[in-house]
């Protein structure tokens, strides 16, 4: 396929504009350096707590805006073994957020935290933090893998340009910027990049609704298309008593995953105050749900679309297994060429607006909660910069190496979620909202969530399940669990670290325990920190006073 020059042309404007936005955003972010209260490295990582609530919106709605978000929901409202109703990317993200600015904006805001893992270093200590960052890494490293993966696809139908070179010069962008400015120039490319993302879908809506290849949307049934058994398909989908398990799974694992992302606790720290975070997640609850809306429109005009009346042709694309690649498909084949070329633009906007959040909440959790709080102690502020600068850069290279090898869009943004949810999820509920949770139960409650997710098997990743759950079934000779399993790890997680806390508490408090065999150490900081809070009597005050008078 020959390389679209004005298209080509066209992309590498928009890229230029976000470069040089990022590079404006580092300069204000230097002379915020001087002027702000925190450090340096605060600076980088949470904006010096002074992003408004306007900035603050937009780039925390661009970064769940990602390309894993707009392309994996128009793939599943126009898979026939899918369709809207399994399209849970929008509604999961608004449960998110307002779960967010319910529960957690005001806790971690008012005790002015610098990542999510400082109040597990706060009551867990350095080790038990650190084994927390390895599943949150991993995490976003997949993060960034579906959406580069995902603007390969899009560039390389759209533009006929090599999805390799694409990735490559995507993921340069968002380092380089990302690495100069921190959270000020990913904050305020975020700006350009979503209303770049609105303006291009929203205007793409009405060329695909009216093009001659597109029947009626509202008949929902898919148009020279039909599930594997023969029977029609609607691009509304069905959901079967026996697949409510799997559903709910995935509606919940988007829907409470996303609350252990390091880049949503970034901007909540980046507010001024507890009551803007909150303000902030209930604004992008809004505003995510009304940028999930082209993607569903553009999913439905696929699956009504004959394809036969396209340089497509048949079999559709679904049938040639390209469902993944739908939204810039529909794009190319169904629109006017200069329109196709903003909807690659608003895909790469989405990428680097998701990609830029990611790199830098795994160099702000390495730098603040295992180099600076476990190697290097006396760390200057020259010093945590750099190393958040590289930390960037690795991560950026992993997920971008990632991407690769990997074709699934949606398979890896829900896979991005999975070990956040089974792991991370339990241990934040429990440290920010129950007292009784220590150390022993903490521990506990990681190993069982890591244990059952294991067990419980992954086919996009070839691991076969070693525990069956009811219902599971073999589909093209391939396990596939449809019970709930994952919130079953999770909540299984959650009453490990409550039980076991518990337990271990009473056993030392009542001395059914020996006190030498707190290895942890748990118990003598909780005597030591309840002397230091005996109330002194009267009298005694009274001596102390005139002694230092």
């Amino acid at each position: 396929m020959a390389v679209n020059v004005p298209g080509l042309v066209t992309v590498v404007v928009f890229y230029i504009v976000i470069l040089g936005i990022g590079i404006w955003a580092s300069r204000k972010s230097k002379k915020v350096e001087k002027t702000c209260a925190g450090t340096k490295s605060e600076v980088a990582m949470v904006g010096g707590r002074n992003i408004n609530v306007l900035v603050g919106v937009f780039t925390m709605t661009a970064t769940w805006v990602g390309g894993g978000y707009i392309m994996g929901t128009a793939e599943a409202v126009y898979s026939p073994s899918q369709g809207l109703i399994w399209a849970m990317g929008p509604p999961a993200y608004v449960i998110n957020f307002v779960l967010g600015g319910l529960f957690f904006a005001k806790p971690m805001r008012s005790k002015r935290y610098v990542t999510m893992l400082d109040p597990f270093q706060h009551r867990y200590g350095n080790m038990f933090t650190a084994t927390l960052l390895l599943p949150a890494l991993v995490s976003d490293i997949l993060w960034v893998a579906c959406i580069l993966a995902a603007l390969g696809g899009t560039m390389s139908i759209i533009l006929g340009l090599s999805s390799t070179i694409s990735i490559v010069i995507s993921a340069a962008v968002s380092i380089i910027y990302t690495f100069l400015g921190g959270l000020y120039s990913v904050a305020y490319t975020d700006i350009i990049q979503l209303s770049f993302i609105f303006v291009s879908l929203w205007l793409c809506i009405p060329f695909l609704l009216l093009s001659p290849a597109v029947t009626d949307i509202s008949h929902t049934v898919h148009f020279n298309q039909t599930i594997g058994n023969g029977s029609e398909s609607s691009w509304i989908g069905e959901l079967k008593l026996e697949d409510a398990g799997k559903w709910a799974d995935e509606m919940l694992l988007l829907a409470l995953g996303g609350l252990a992302y390091q880049a949503l606790y970034q901007r909540i720290l980046s507010a001024a105050s507890s009551a803007q975070a909150q303000v902030t997640c209930f604004a992008a609850a809004g505003t995510v749900l009304v940028m999930g809306l082209p993607s569903v429109i553009i999913g439905a005009v696929a699956a009504s679309a004959d394809w036969n009346q396209t340089a497509y042709g048949l079999p559709p694309p679904f049938e040639r297994g390209e469902a993944g690649k739908i939204l810039p498909l529909a794009l190319h084949y169904l629109t006017p060429t200069w329109l196709s070329v903003l909807g690659i633009g608003s895909v790469a906007a989405a990428v680097m607006s998701s990609m830029d959040s990611v790199l830098l909440s795994s160099a702000s959790m390495f730098t603040q909660n295992i180099y600076k709080a476990t190697f290097r102690k006396q760390a200057s502020e020259r010093e945590l910069h750099l190393v958040i600068r590289i930390s960037v850069v690795l991560v950026g290279l992993a997920g971008s190496g990632l991407a690769f090898v990997e074709d699934s869009v949606f398979g890896l943004w829900l896979i991005s979620g999975d070990l956040l949810y089974c792991v991370i999820l339990p241990q934040l509920i429990c440290v920010l909202h129950l007292g009784c949770a220590n150390s022993y139960g903490a521990i506990s409650g990681y190993l069982v969530g890591i244990l059952l997710r294991g067990l419980s098997g992954e086919p996009l990743l070839g691991i076969p399940p070693l525990i069956l759950y009811p219902g599971w079934r073999e589909v093209d000779g391939v396990i596939v669990q449809y019970f709930p399993f994952r919130t079953l790890a999770m909540l299984s997680s959650v009453i490990c670290v409550i039980t076991v806390s518990w337990l271990v508490e009473l056993g030392f408090c009542r001395q059914l325990i020996p006190q030498s065999w707190d290895l942890l150490g748990v118990f003598e900081e909780k005597k030591e920190a309840e002397r230091e809070q005996v109330p002194v009597p009267g009298e005694e005050k009274n001596c102390i006073l005139n002694t230092k008078l």
